[in-house]
């Protein structure tokens, strides 16, 4: 069987996560995310400025990534890129947003632990959520955040 492959983004929480419903009546999440960009040179990499670009997420992943992302954290995500017009001062402007249907924390840049201790037993329910303790650490802060995630 072949795999099954999507478009991916990784980067950072640029901005404070915003939270609208849309006409149908699903929760919005909304974010801009910076890219970091890197030239190879003499043996290393030399950072240059980032790129910035608008991420969505609706429904359930939109109600999970609004419990668990602040501004700084590291994400990679899974989903498509959407091309759109808007209209602004009487000018039509070509956009695009990624729409992620499933996002998390960047294990390569994101410190955090699992506890499992209230994981059912196989007998119990299948659909009881797992609840994962994640811990990561905001660039420039000195404290790590946590946060208790129902899987």
């Amino acid at each position: 069987m072949a795999f099954h492959t999507q478009q991916s983004l990784s980067g950072f929480i640029a901005s404070e996560p915003q939270q609208s419903v849309t006409e149908n009546g699903d929760t919005r999440f909304y974010v801009r995310v910076g890219q970091p960009h890197f030239r190879r040179e003499g043996g290393g990499f030399t950072p240059l400025e980032p790129s910035f670009h608008d991420l969505v997420a609706y429904r359930a992943t939109a109600e999970g990534a609004l419990t668990r992302f602040a501004k700084g954290d590291s994400f990679v995500a899974e989903g498509y890129v959407r091309s759109f017009q808007v209209e602004r001062e009487g000018e039509v402007i070509e956009r695009e947003e990624f729409v992620a249907k499933k996002i998390g924390h960047d294990l390569a840049r994101t410190n955090y632990e699992v506890d499992r201790a209230r994981r059912p037993a196989p007998a119990e329910g299948m659909n009881t959520p797992a609840v994962q303790k994640v811990m990561w650490r905001v660039p420039g802060l000195a404290q790590p955040h946590s946060a208790t995630i129902g899987l």
